[in-house]
């Protein structure tokens, strides 16, 4: 089985952070016979820059992974992180977690249609070559459009995050709908396979750089990895 992660690295993101990270996703990568491609040049120069990672719709259909994973640059992962793709079928695609849709976005058709309020998190993400379409960019909204579907949290909104942050969540929360995408997220895989409280990522969004350097240093002394 061919695999290959997929990164975003635009504008040598947060170096110090990736630091910390990178040699964690390395060994993750090792571990399951994964390759690494990173995603270092902008190809949607108009769209915010989260939207790069979509670029991994052209990218998967070149290099024709039987699966497809996305880890966020800033996600710490565990050593004794399992393979997921084990437990997996080929026709669902697999998240860490997953939001209400509905607090977060304003529905179009494909979400009123569809009826399961999948709100996707876009930060771990796993998908075969049967489910490429996860991540097809935009053919019918133009970013003035997409800004009104997109509403942040309460707490997103004081922290951070700003709309335009949120902009893949919405695309593939859209294509899961869009495309009947079938779902499952890590809560849902580990109560399946009886490890329901394995703790296998740190990842936070609300907080700045600086402050990420400083709880993944300490995350890094807790987990007693080097």
């Amino acid at each position: 089985m061919k695999k290959i992660i997929y990164t975003l690295n635009i504008n040598n993101y947060a170096p110090e952070l990736r630091a910390l990270t990178r040699p964690h996703l390395e060994f993750y990568a090792k571990r399951i016979g994964a390759e690494i491609i990173d995603i270092t040049e902008r190809k949607y120069p108009h769209m915010p820059v989260v939207y790069e990672k979509l670029q991994i719709y052209d990218l998967a259909q070149k290099y024709r992974a039987d699966w497809n994973i996305y880890i966020d640059s800033d996600c710490l992962i565990h050593p004794e992180t399992i393979d997921f793709t084990n437990f997996l079928d080929k026709s669902t695609v697999f998240q860490v977690g997953s939001d209400m849709a509905a607090i977060r976005w304003r529905y179009d058709k494909y979400f009123l249609r569809d009826g399961r309020n999948i709100g996707t998190c876009n930060w771990f993400t796993i998908f075969s070559d049967w489910c490429i379409d996860l991540y097809k960019p935009l053919e019918d909204m133009e970013l003035d459009e997409v800004m009104q579907y997109m509403y942040p949290t309460v707490i997103e909104r004081t922290t951070v995050v700003d709309t335009a942050h949120l902009i893949d969540d919405f695309v593939l929360s859209r294509n899961v709908a869009r495309y009947g995408l079938k779902y499952q997220n890590l809560k849902e895989l580990l109560e399946k396979i009886g490890l329901p409280n394995a703790n296998f990522f740190w990842h936070e969004y609300l907080i700045t750089t600086q402050e990420k350097v400083a709880k993944a240093k300490e995350v890094i002394k807790l987990w007693k990895i080097n």
